[in-house]
């Protein structure tokens, strides 16, 4: 074996790496960008789900945008009020005063598959977009929930189930408000509400009474029984739909009790 060759490649290697060693320090040195601490210890207390409620590119961008002060430290949505005291505190700001009532979805439709009218039978995959696409969906209620799970698969907490009258059941304790479900949903029907309100219309019809009645036993007719019952004028019918004024709704439940097709309801037992 010629020695003097292992000893001349032996060289060249080492001389080789030395020299991208070098380089590569130099890179360093040019290219270093510093990187606040804070960006790290915010990004540790977001909850990691890049759910984007924030409108930031998830929760890295979220970070570095509330370091740079371009987002709020209540920016997180999913997070509420107790990330946003955590955020608060890294960045040395009083938190005594982050409070606020929470929001979560709900669906506002209470047209289940024994209340609501088909005009055909959906056979395609499982899927709100894909049957919406289809002649506008199957049900002669062009506002009632298709019931094909895409707002419970679009849910990063697991928060939504499909309840036995095939409408979507959401786990107040689970949901976060992060809005995935909202965006999810092709008929939005899905809104998000304050926590701390009792009673809703589950009814995002704008038919005619009559064509209400037609398609759906559960949806708002306009009857306007909810409105002449009503001693706080919260509620009024508008565009056929009843609309309540949630500043001056006291949720004592007289419309509710009145309403002759039960589209408006009571969610104490949601509220937990």
């Amino acid at each position: 074996m010629d020695t003097s060759m292992i000893v001349k490649a032996s060289i060249a290697l080492g001389g080789t790496g030395l020299i991208m060693g070098g380089l590569l320090a130099v890179a360093s040195k040019v290219f270093y960008v510093e990187v606040d601490a804070r960006v790290e210890l915010i990004r540790a207390v977001l909850p990691g789900i890049n759910c984007g409620a924030c409108g930031l590119p998830g929760c890295d961008g979220a970070a570095e945008a509330i370091v740079a002060g371009e987002a709020s430290n209540t920016a997180c949505v999913a997070g509420g009020s107790d990330v946003a005291k955590q955020i608060g505190a890294l960045l040395g700001m009083d938190v005594s005063e982050v409070t606020g009532v929470a929001n979560k979805a709900l669906v506002r439709c209470g047209g289940g598959k024994n209340e609501v009218a088909h005009r055909y039978i959906y056979d395609g995959q499982h899927d709100c977009q894909m049957a919406q696409q289809v002649s506008g969906g199957p049900l002669l209620c062009p506002y009632g929930c298709l019931g094909l799970g895409s707002c419970i698969t679009s849910c990063p907490f697991v928060a939504i189930t499909l309840g036995e009258d095939g409408l979507p059941k959401i786990d107040w304790d689970k949901c976060t408000s992060c809005g995935a479900c909202v965006k999810a949903c092709p008929r939005g029907i899905i809104s998000l509400v304050a926590e701390d309100k009792e009673v809703h219309v589950l009814c995002r019809s704008h038919n005619a009474g009559k064509e209400v009645r037609a398609v759906c036993k559960k949806g708002c007719i306009a009857c306007k029984a909810c409105e002449k019952v009503c001693e706080f004028d919260a509620i009024h019918v508008i565009d056929n739909l009843a609309v309540i004024d949630k500043d001056k709704c006291t949720d004592c439940k007289k419309c509710v009790e009145k309403c002759p097709t039960g589209c408006l309801a009571d969610l104490t037992a949601t509220r937990g």
